[in-house]
């Protein structure tokens, strides 16, 4: 049996779809570098252009989407020196072991995801195969680098069982000890922020209505504004957090605050016991454009040098094929194919 001693490393993404929300800071990027500040392991971050392409993209638009994630990561706090940040399709390693991992998943296992699901909806016979095929690509994502550790919201938790599926699926079949299985990462106040004109519904850049989402663009006015209007209920805060159980908006707005504070939400409905939205929706603004407006200041002037942002990602690869090729050499041997 082939023993490989898996080195701990992290690795995520986010998929270059254009206008990140505070949905998208809270849940992943903070998350992000607080792993690569903390952690003491190896940081991979990803922008998943592949992923994108599941669905149509307009190419220009595809192009500006993923230079303003690299700009947004940069300016959340992610060093491109300290962690290696690139996108996807530079790196076809990751495309290449998805190939593999199509033939060891099960189809079953792909009909029981709930995001196809949802996105295929009724019209599955319609929707594209790299819609189906979308968690293989994902797995391979992750174990092209061994990674054993990614941070990833709850609505990505049964992708990343998979991902523990295949990798035990394929260390079965061949004998062998090569993929690691990997441990996802949930925690934090806000990992999974939901819109702010309906608690039920998770925050989406492709919500009809801008008012639902805080993007990471908006200037310090636009925030406060969208925060001002955020829908509440009449009732005060509580003064224990399991009492917002059944208060979605109220909830919401009490896990952003604490995410963005680094207080617990408990600490902070201890804070805001008794009091109504009128008071605590303009604390809740000041705190959001004291953490957010400079970010929306850097992306800016990052994005006035595409060709900065081209040569990050560029060096980014190189970086991580120096991890990939490797492994996907091996993994090709493990299967039998013969490369010179």
């Amino acid at each position: 049996m082939t023993e490989v001693v898996h080195t701990p490393r992290v690795f995520s993404g986010i998929q270059p779809s254009g206008n990140l929300t505070l949905g998208n800071y809270l849940g992943a990027m903070t998350r992000f570098v607080d792993m690569q500040n903390n952690s003491g392991m190896p940081t991979i971050f990803c922008m998943v252009d592949l992923h994108a392409i599941t669905v149509w993209q307009d190419p220009a638009k595809l192009t500006n989407a993923t230079r303003e994630l690299c700009a947004g990561f940069i300016a959340a706090g992610i060093d491109p020196e300290q962690s290696i940040l690139f996108n996807q399709s530079q790196v076809p390693e990751h495309a290449q072991l998805a190939w593999i991992f199509n033939c060891v998943a099960r189809m079953g296992w792909m009909k029981r995801m709930t995001q196809w699901k949802d996105k295929a909806g009724k019209n599955q016979e319609n929707a594209s195969l790299g819609l189906f095929a979308y968690p293989a690509l994902m797995a391979a994502d992750i174990l092209i680098y061994h990674a054993t550790h990614v941070p990833v919201g709850e609505d990505q938790k049964q992708h990343l069982e998979l991902t523990r599926d295949i990798a035990i699926k394929f260390n079965n079949d061949f004998g062998v000890d090569f993929f690691p299985v990997t441990e996802p990462v949930i925690e934090g106040a806000a990992t999974r922020v939901m819109s702010l004109r309906d608690g039920s519904k998770k925050m989406s850049k492709s919500d009809p209505s801008d008012m639902s989402r805080i993007n990471l663009t908006d200037d310090a006015d636009a925030i406060a504004k969208k925060i001002r209007k955020a829908k509440t209920d009449p009732d005060p805060l509580p003064e224990t957090y399991d009492d917002l159980s059944e208060r979605p908006e109220a909830r919401n707005l009490v896990n952003i605050y604490a995410a963005m504070s680094g207080k617990t939400p408990q600490e902070v409905v201890t804070e805001f016991a008794g009091q109504q939205f009128g008071t605590f929706k303009p604390a809740l603004a000041d705190l959001a454009v004291d953490k957010l407006a400079p970010i929306s200041t850097e992306m800016s002037r990052l994005m006035q040098d595409t060709a900065e942002i081209d040569r990050i990602l560029g060096r980014g690869a190189e970086r991580a094929r120096e991890i990939a090729a490797p492994i996907l050499k091996q993994t090709y041997d493990i299967v039998g194919m013969i490369r010179s």
